[in-house]
């Protein structure tokens, strides 16, 4: 049996989903017969939905002669359904009970103390630790014994495992001997907004989404769709596991598991079905007709990227050999549905649309709170901010020409002040943070990035960046906005000068 341990109900409620999708390719795992998802949100839903019919036995006192009555239907309370769902949760792998069946348990917290299944062989953990003695409660759940038989070569009891995944746990922590007092703490700098210098505040769009919407017909030219570089020396092929005994892998009990039983497994067929199946889950929000249709085009779409010579394998062998290219395409499917979104959006958009915080719709650098670093600072001059904060010499070399310059009227790092982009990389929404915010003496808006050498990830940012800046700059409520990247130190006053004349 495997248990997750979350962090929260939003992501339990996500790893549920990739079980019940089948994203997840361990077909025991994936049986919602033998999923028990439970968490505070999970029991309060099954106390306040609405009461449900289920089969009851009847009394099996009969008069002799009699037929025995067939089971009745009547509905569980509440209060009933909230208590079988705790009688699974107590009774999981114990033959006989409610819970027998239950092989993936997904929780977030509710398993630290108090339960003592017997059948736990997986722990993964999905959150932060803040103590050793929480990894040891989550760790010990997998620790309960199903058998106290004497080996009688040894007379001790025959060893058993447990895999933990994502939990730091030292089996023998060990105190320092260091002697002496500590060291005292490093002087700290607060971080905070400065009421004197009101004039250089810098206001944005709180957008959490944006909403595209797609043309009923997908069309893609493939030949302005950049190839998708898959480089077989830097795709995992062999995995290699070992038991942990004492807080070290025991290496005498390594095996290995070849990778390539999975190309076998994998045909073209279900490479395709499989991929278009994740973009659509990518983008089924954005169409507003039938996702049969969407679906069935996405399928084409997919079919056609998967054949065809935008995806390049290196070495040559891997692209020769249909086996090694199925290998390769089936270990990097989450890039290939990547690409596929990024090119489908980026050709069939007919507009966007920003979706705004309700609580918050418009942020700015007054309500950035205070914070404290020990890091290297400068006072600022054209900043809201008290401080910059330096991560390098190439932002403190940019911090400096942008309050000095001429083309600048205030300017702010994007440190702590909560201006985010969303973006979804490889399946998974996530935050871009752009290195500063810049108001221009023409009063338009520059969103800046120092960055050196680009990668997959920056040009997946930089598409959702141009998106933000699109939508925003149509619902011109905000001004107008322009993004720049700088890739070398110094450049950034050539930039200044481009974006004020443009």
């Amino acid at each position: 049996m495997m248990i997750t341990v979350c962090n929260r109900t939003e992501t339990a409620a996500r790893v549920k989903h990739a079980f019940d999708s089948r994203s997840i390719h361990i077909d025991e795992l994936c049986d919602p017969e033998r999923i028990l998802h439970i968490d505070s949100k999970v029991l309060e839903e099954a106390e306040a939905k609405e009461e449900s019919a289920v089969t009851v036995e009847a009394s099996n006192e009969t008069e002799e002669g009699e037929e025995e009555e067939a089971p009745v239907e009547r509905r569980l309370t509440k209060a009933e359904q909230a208590e079988l769902l705790r009688k699974i949760v107590d009774t999981v792998g114990k033959v006989g009970q409610p819970g027998e069946k239950i092989q993936n348990v997904i929780s977030v917290g509710m398993l630290s103390e108090g339960w003592d299944a017997k059948t736990v062989t997986h722990i993964m953990g999905l959150r932060a630790f803040t103590s050793q003695l929480l990894c040891e409660q989550v760790v010990g759940r997998g620790l309960r014994r199903t058998s106290y038989e004497i080996n009688p070569q040894t007379g001790l009891l025959e060893p058993e495992y447990v895999n933990i995944f994502g939990v730091p746990f030292t089996f023998l922590p060990h105190e320092n001997s260091g002697d002496g007092p500590p060291p005292p703490p490093t002087p700290k700098t607060a971080v905070e907004p400065d009421p004197a210098k009101a004039e250089f505040e810098i206001r944005w769009p709180n957008v959490v989404r944006i909403e595209r919407v797609l043309q009923p017909v997908l069309t893609l030219d493939w030949s302005k769709v950049q190839p998708l570089e898959l480089n077989a020396a830097q795709t995992p092929q062999v995995a290699e596991l070992a038991p942990i005994l004492e807080g070290k892998p025991d290496v005498t009990q390594i095996s290995r598991i070849e990778l390539e039983q999975l190309a076998r497994e994998f045909r073209t067929q279900r490479i395709i079905f499989e991929t278009a199946r994740n973009v659509f889950d990518q983008i089924k929000q954005s169409w507003k007709g039938s996702r049969e249709i969407l679906l069935a085009q996405l399928v084409r779409i997919v079919e056609q990227f998967i054949r065809s010579d935008r995806i390049l394998i290196s070495p040559p062998l891997f692209y020769q050999d249909e086996l090694r290219r199925r290998l390769i395409i089936t270990l990097n499917m989450s890039r290939i549905v990547q690409h596929v979104c990024e090119a489908v959006r980026q050709e069939n958009t007919e507009r966007l649309t920003p979706i705004f915080d309700r609580d918050h719709p418009i942020r700015s650098t007054g309500q950035m709170r205070t914070w404290y670093t020990s890091k290297p600072c400068q006072r600022t001059r054209k900043s809201h901010i008290n401080v910059c904060v330096y991560d390098s010499t190439w932002e403190a070399s940019d911090a400096f020409v942008l309050d000095n310059s001429s083309a600048v009227s205030a300017w702010a790092k994007n440190d702590h002040l909560g201006f985010e982009v969303p973006y979804v990389y490889r399946g998974v929404v996530r935050k871009y943070r752009p290195d500063f915010l810049v108001r221009l003496a023409n009063g338009d808006m520059l969103i800046l990035e120092t960055k050196g050498q680009d990668t997959e990830l920056d040009r997946v940012k930089r598409c959702y960046l141009e998106e933000w800046v699109q939508a925003v700059n149509t619902h011109g409520a905000f001004g107008r906005w322009q993004w720049k990247v700088a890739r070398h130190p110094g450049e950034i006053r050539d930039i200044l000068l481009q974006s004020l004349e443009q």
